[in-house]
């Protein structure tokens, strides 16, 4: 038999040992691990049965009946320290809901706005006549040599029509 299977009924094996299986106690017998811890046990319990509550000061009923007139006459908390009295001495279970709700649309948001700017750093496609436009003023050298070719074509052309006549 398995140890850790055997330490969980330990506790039983302890209380009403005939309810545990034989497989268990036969176990217990053989395995000096688990002999050991439920030697610990037993010790533990037998503490706690040796141990008294001690007894409350002769002023402690006095004292508590003056802390609660106290606190009944005492004026209602505020929202604010409701609030921080139940965060930290409730059990917070009642939270989870709120918090996995901020926490999804925290997630929304962010990644609404995340994909909404990253769009925007995409640039349009432009059209036909602005990505001609471009591309003059890429080829704009380009043009200033073919038109400095053009007149030097014009002036030639005009000085050879007055030659003729």
């Amino acid at each position: 038999m398995i140890c850790r299977m055997t330490k969980a009924n330990l506790e039983n094996l302890l209380l009403e040992p005939e309810k545990v299986p034989v497989e268990v106690r036969k176990h217990v017998e053989d395995c000096p691990e688990c002999s050991q811890e439920l030697a610990a046990l037993e010790s533990t319990m037998l503490a706690l049965d040796a141990w008294e509550a001690p007894e409350p000061s002769p002023f402690f009923e006095a004292r508590m009946g003056a802390r609660l007139r106290g606190e009944r006459e005492a004026p209602p908390a505020g929202f604010f320290e409701r609030l921080r009295a139940r965060l930290l001495y409730s059990s917070n279970l009642h939270l989870r809901p709120v918090a996995v709700g901020a926490l999804t649309l925290l997630v929304l948001i962010g990644g609404g706005t995340y994909f909404g700017v990253t769009s925007l750093n995409q640039p349009a496609n432009p059209s036909a006549m602005v990505r001609d436009l471009q591309s003059l003023d890429d080829n704009s050298q380009v043009f200033q040599q073919l038109n400095t070719l053009d007149q030097q074509d014009d002036d030639s052309d005009s000085g050879q029509s007055n030659s003729n006549l």
